[in-house]
């Protein structure tokens, strides 16, 4: 079984800085390196001589991740090597600046069930965002308590905060009742169990700046701890983390080629760290009520949306700068619960591709072959080589909520059509 592993953060130039729990059992650590605000990648390091030093960490990344630094450096007007410079004469800092002098109104939309202590934290970490102008939206999704009412009000007068109630239970509907109160022209998507950066709102929504045609932003899910065999088979071995360089995706030629562009929608990103230009995702419907957590679908809800933005003709940009620390799942059970849970939500999505538009059916019938061969190969990761054997078992429940993801997904549209039309019959 993998050791657990030590989380810390490095900000070039600044203190090493500890990023998770601090247990006595750790034998390796894994460093966040960031420069100027910006991540560059990670570097591990040993813990069996005791806790290492800023100095020992720092002389380790310059040599692991020389050419991410100098990369970096040369886009903000530096020369190679100055990366000890204050940040204050870095050219992204200056640009951070300007955009906050003219950033939009945004709103931050959490869909929560019955999770008041972990919303409670969420939205302490809210208070501290660099961002000038936002709203919250806390969305309590068939509550059975008021745990999640009494935190928001608690909330209230820290924060520009409105707390609206969903009874029917689902994500996709939840985040399509925090889209409906939402009054931000940018509205950004995250969860209740992640901690987000400083940085976060502002870099997502720095993202819309590439051009005028961005519908979308997503950005980085780095772990909040890697203390359990699941949580460190998650990281290594699945891979959420989409990499530290920024991406563009589109029908002009902005992607990364191959035959599962633009269908395999989990390159572009994922629902807990994401954002929507307002008159957007409004324009196409918001999320699939079909899809998505608390449904027969069991999730597939974010790459529905992503895929329909980028088959409109809109463009998705992937920001690493946008950082949030995600609660990995703590035991293999539910791990495995888990991995069923992305390939149900993939078929799902991809049924709802095809019911969408039947003509696309034969579009994708013939990626088949590429897109189980990419669903299924958990990748492996670039610090051991190849996967112990027990990881296999993932990719098999994977397999298998791929083949019931689409069932699940027809039964729950109908239900939902049934739905709507009881509602409007009512009326």
């Amino acid at each position: 079984m993998p050791d657990a592993i030590r989380l810390y953060e490095l900000e070039l130039g600044g203190a090493l800085k500890p990023a998770g729990p601090h247990g006595p059992a750790h034998r390796r650590g894994r460093v966040l390196v960031r420069l100027h605000g910006a991540p560059l990648g990670t570097v591990d390091v040993d813990l069996d001589g005791g806790e290492p030093t800023t100095e020992a960490v720092t002389d380790q990344a310059r040599r692991e991740l020389r050419a991410a630094i100098d990369a970096h450096l040369v886009a903000d007007g530096l020369a190679p090597g100055d990366e000890l410079l204050p940040s204050s004469r870095a050219r992204c800092e200056l640009e951070r600046k300007d955009f906050e002098a003219r950033a939009p109104f945004a709103s931050v939309v959490i869909a929560t069930r019955e999770r008041p202590e972990s919303l409670a934290t969420m939205l302490d970490d809210l208070r501290a965002l660099r961002y000038p102008r936002f709203e919250v939206i806390v969305v309590d999704n068939a509550p059975v308590t008021d745990g999640t009412r009494e935190v928001a009000e608690r909330y209230s007068d820290l924060l520009d905060l409105h707390y609206v109630r969903e009874p029917i239970p689902g994500l996709a509907i939840a985040h399509n009742r925090g889209l409906a109160a939402a009054r931000g022209e940018i509205i950004a998507f995250t969860d209740d169990d992640v901690v987000v950066d400083p940085l976060w709102l502002l870099e997502l929504c720095r993202g819309f700046d590439h051009s005028d045609t961005v519908g979308c932003v997503t950005g980085l899910i780095f772990p909040s701890e890697l203390e359990t065999t699941a949580q460190v088979w998650l990281e290594d071995w699945v891979g959420v983390n989409k990499g530290y360089e920024q991406k563009v995706f589109d029908l002009n030629g902005n992607h990364p080629g191959g035959w599962l562009f633009p269908y395999a929608a989990g390159a572009f990103g994922s629902g807990a760290n994401m954002a929507f230009r307002a008159d957007t995702i409004h324009a196409l419907g918001g999320f699939d009520p079909a899809t998505g957590t608390g449904t027969r679908a069991r999730g597939g809800d974010d790459l529905a949306a992503f895929y329909t933005v980028v088959e409109a003709g809109h463009t998705l940009v992937y920001r690493p700068g946008a950082i949030v620390r995600h609660a990995y799942r703590r035991d293999l059970e539910s791990l495995h619960r888990q991995m069923y849970d992305y390939g149900a939500g993939l078929g799902a999505y991809l049924t709802k591709v095809v019911v969408d538009r039947p003509r696309r059916a034969l579009d994708i019938a013939w990626r088949v072959p590429f897109a189980v061969a990419h669903a299924i190969r958990l990748r492996p990761s670039r610090r051991r080589g190849d996967g112990p054997a027990a990881v296999s078992g993932l990719a098999r429940r994977e397999r298998l909520g791929m083949l019931v993801g689409p069932y699940g997904y027809v039964i729950e549209r109908h239900r939902r059509r049934n739905l709507r039309v009881s509602a409007t019959r009512r009326r």
